[in-house]
């Protein structure tokens, strides 16, 4: 029997995913508290849930909203996923969040029948909206097994990386080696520039080098919108085993004078060479 799945929070991320499970045959139940978005998605084939309780009696149910504090009301508030389990279902978390919020959740369910895993989403909106998410997973894996249906309409693949909260660091070890790349890109087409090459036939020319990358194709197309609290999650992972990331600290003060315009202004137009080269 095909499994039900719903989706909580339709946002950059959570509404292309629903899309794809509506596309593909798959019963889903979508909330959000913008009414309009959701009718646009109900436009399209699914069900409009008006509360947590009605989204809980699925039997997969997606949580894509932005925040640790988000999460948990969600799933742990009064009238929350959890308040109304139906033994049997499977929270799957799939936001940028601390393992610890995740284990708190499981604790929760677990004596009401209710599995949890962290599914954290990399690929970006352009991946969402491809239906090309790269998932990576924590969690009991006969759990992950028994839900693959579910995921296989959005993602491209799908990795299972240990117990849960595993998803979420590999999460961050992903958000600090694209945020750390950005400011490495950053950083080094500015030095390009000041030595007299024109940056954007420079990024061209490393499209052949061993620097290539998806972040260097594709960074004029980024918001650079959570890269303070991608890289503050990461911190405060580190801190209690006494991790330094020096390098993570240099991203961080470099990350907060990087805009899309200073991107686009650097990699795409044409510019006077002595433009803007005072800038950091």
């Amino acid at each position: 029997m095909t499994q039900s799945v719903g989706v909580i929070g339709l946002g950059a991320m959570g509404r292309p995913m629903a899309e794809h499970l509506v596309d593909a045959g798959v019963p889903t139940s979508v909330l959000d508290v913008d009414t309009e978005v959701r009718q646009q998605v109900v436009d399209r084939g699914a069900k409009a849930a008006e509360t947590l309780t009605e989204i809980a009696d699925n039997d997969v149910i997606l949580v894509v909203v932005p925040s640790d504090a988000d999460v948990r009301t969600v799933c742990l508030g009064e009238d929350g996923l959890l308040s109304a389990p139906r033994p049997g279902s499977v929270i799957v978390i799939s936001a940028s969040v601390t393992p610890e919020t995740c284990e708190e959740i499981a604790k929760v369910g677990a004596p009401h029948g209710v599995s949890v895993l962290d599914a954290a989403l990399t690929g970006g909106v352009r991946g969402a909206e491809n239906g090309e998410i790269n998932l990576l997973v924590g969690g009991e894996e006969a759990v992950l097994d028994g839900i693959r249906p579910c995921l296989e309409p959005w993602t491209k693949a799908v990795h299972h990386l240990g117990p849960l909260g595993s998803g979420q660091v590999g999460k961050t070890v992903n958000n600090l080696c694209h945020w750390i790349q950005i400011a490495g890109i950053h950083e080094a087409m500015l030095l390009g520039r000041r030595l007299g090459v024109d940056p954007s036939r420079l990024r061209v020319a490393l499209y052949d080098s061993p620097a290539n990358s998806t972040t260097l194709h594709e960074i004029q197309e980024m918001r650079f919108t959570w890269w303070k609290k991608d890289i503050d999650n990461a911190r405060r992972m580190a801190e209690p085993i006494g991790y330094p990331m020096p390098m993570t600290d240099q991203a961080y003060e470099q990350m907060a004078g990087i805009t899309p315009d200073r991107i686009n202004t650097l990699l795409i137009q044409d510019l006077d060479p002595d433009a803007e080269r005072e800038q950091p």
